[in-house]
């Protein structure tokens, strides 16, 4: 594995005892533990109109992947939000 100067630099600092491992406090871990729950809670239901089409394409994505339908609608959500779907640009057109 080849390792960037900041990363040989800290390998370097530990090998040499300069640095030491601590294990998290209690505090720590209930703390860590309550986000992750948090962040795979899904605490909102909602409503919402589609496209017949739209729906039955997803409906029919979803079986696809074996998954169900909303499960991808709240993936598809999700990972727009996170920037790791984009969305197309559509042309500038000015309102007059």
């Amino acid at each position: 594995m080849k390792l960037n100067k900041e990363e040989k630099d800290i390998l370097s600092a530990y090998e040499k005892g300069m640095i030491k491992t601590v294990s998290p406090s209690k505090n720590e871990l209930k703390e860590v533990k309550s986000i992750a729950e948090n962040t795979l809670r899904k605490n909102r239901r909602i409503t919402i109109r589609l496209y017949d089409h739209d729906f039955r394409g997803i409906q029919k994505k979803a079986m696809e992947i074996g998954i169900p339908y909303q499960t991808l609608i709240s993936s598809m959500i999700h990972r727009y939000i996170e920037g790791e779907l984009v969305g197309k640009k559509l042309p500038n057109k000015s309102i007059q």
